[in-house]
């Protein structure tokens, strides 16, 4: 007689949508089919067990908000392949993450689309999807290519208001109207570029080039303009918008403001933003870029009101922004020892440490505890993006899940993360809770901290529709189904 399940993790603290249950997990065929106490005693019950035991189980991490193989907008290349990210994100307790798709000037989205679709293929040990990051519309059929793209799963787009990649408000009206017309949402990086460009001159002229002025060079008024210029776009256009990493208490409540009277608005956070102030950039020398990043982490005040945003529903998910650049001439360093803030890519390493930072803050430290945990790092993202079958633990989803003993503890060393950036930003925290064991669709990834997947075990996530939609949006849209 054939085994009623593949697997069976038994006995955790298991955190569903519903609540919190002391249970057993069957899964068949990649998915959870059962949640039940003792099903190891219902007949021949499975082909493998895994005692979960005085651990918790929650939903496999789903990181919406990561840059892999990817060129920068300064033209260098990320330090991580879709190998070497997907690998250091399952280490970290993730299943599921969303990269980008950066456009070229001049190039068509369905060649950025293919190039990217091949790197991931090839090296990819997650479920994965894309952003498809735009910043050439003027490329011949340019509004074709993006409908067809959007409604065979590609239902979240990039844009900038800021870099030398960023798009004119009218061509961001352009993309928001075509993203209405076919069903995806319009993630944003909004700063001002006026005022970085104003304040960056600024303090060249002065002479003030380290890298802790780089957060002088970006001042928190770039961040609240182009978030409340976005808000008003997304509620003239009765189109959604996912304004990325806030960092600020400002921009949180210009967020909150559009939400309570209608607009159809969405927002995350980071982990650095959390956790990290500006003084984290002040080192000797240029030791200080390792921590650089856009927008700079900003003051404690902003950090409580960011946690209250979280707390409150007004901030929605809370993303790595993995931006992984070395430190050494192939990256942070490539203009020299002597590069101004300017010089400097910006971007720090975070799929690995994103969820035991969190966990140790959120569920170890009683900071909003662990439904909040797994709704913020997995279920949340997953519905929003319109990721199926990802972010719960619950009957029908795929089993993405991550096991965590609460009585481990470990502390980050200066290079012991399992990306190709070569050190730890959170070098010396000390975290309790630790991921003991990963599965993605029902297979193990990691346990003990000894990695099993293989280079393009991955597979691309298609996505039919979203939860982020408008506001007058009727069921039978096309924000419902592929072409």
């Amino acid at each position: 007689m054939s085994s009623k399940f593949d697997l069976i993790i038994a006995g955790g603290r298991v955190v569903t949508p519903d609540g919190v249950v002391d249970s057993d997990i069957g899964v068949k065929n990649g998915q959870i089919v059962a949640i039940k106490p003792q099903l190891s005693g219902e007949g021949p019950s499975a082909t493998r067990e895994i005692s979960a035991k005085g651990h918790w189980v929650m939903p496999g991490g789903v990181d919406a908000h990561a840059h892999i193989e990817q060129m920068s907008g300064m033209g260098q290349m990320n330090a991580d392949t879709f190998e070497t990210a997907t690998r250091s994100a399952a280490m970290g307790g993730t299943t599921s993450v969303i990269s980008f798709a950066a456009q070229a000037t001049g190039e068509p989205l369905a060649q950025t689309v293919e190039q990217y679709a091949k790197r991931a293929k090839r090296g990819a040990m997650i479920d994965h999807a894309f952003h498809l990051t735009i910043t050439d519309v003027s490329v011949t059929n340019f509004a074709e290519d993006l409908g067809r793209l959007i409604r065979q799963g590609h239902r979240s787009l990039k844009i900038f208001t800021t870099y030398n990649i960023q798009l004119s408000d009218s061509e961001i009206l352009e993309v928001m109207t075509q993203a209405r017309k076919h069903g995806a949402l319009v993630c944003v990086h909004a700063e001002n570029d006026a005022l970085i460009a104003h304040a960056k001159q600024k303090l060249l002229d002065a002479g003030k080039t380290d890298p802790k002025h780089h957060a002088l060079s970006h001042p928190r008024m770039a961040e609240i303009e182009a978030i409340e210029r976005m808000c008003r776009f997304a509620e003239f256009l009765d189109q959604p918008v996912m304004i990325f990493h806030v960092s600020t208490l400002e921009g949180a409540a210009i967020v909150g403001a559009a939400r309570a009277h209608g607009a159809p608005v969405w927002a995350e956070t980071c982990t650095h933003y959390l956790f990290m102030t500006d003084a984290v950039l002040d080192r000797p020398g240029l030791e200080g870029a390792k921590w650089m990043c856009s927008p700079p982490q900003r003051e404690t005040k902003d950090q409580q009101a960011l946690w209250k945003a979280l707390d409150e529903g007004v901030l929605q998910l809370i993303s790595s922004d993995h931006a992984p650049y070395r430190y050494d001439t192939t990256g942070k360093l490539s203009a020299g020892p002597n590069a101004g803030f300017h010089q400097i890519a910006n971007g720090l390493p975070g799929l690995e440490t994103r969820l035991p930072i969190l966990f140790d803050a959120m569920v170890s430290n009683e900071n909003l505890g662990p439904e909040a945990f797994a709704k913020l790092t997995a279920t949340a993202p997953a519905e929003l993006y319109g990721l199926p079958r990802k972010g719960r633990i619950e009957v029908g989803m795929d089993a993405d899940i991550t096991i965590w003993d609460p009585d481990k503890s470990q502390t980050y060393e200066p290079n012991d993360l399992h990306d190709n950036v070569g050190y730890n930003p959170w070098e010396g925290r000390k975290i309790q809770g630790w991921p003991v064991a990963v599965l993605l669709r029902g297979k193990l990834l990691m346990r003990n901290d000894e990695f099993f997947a293989q280079p393009g075990c991955g597979q691309w996530i298609n996505r039919p529709k979203l939860a982020t939609r408008p506001k007058g949006s009727p069921a039978s849209d096309s924000w419902t189904f592929n072409e």
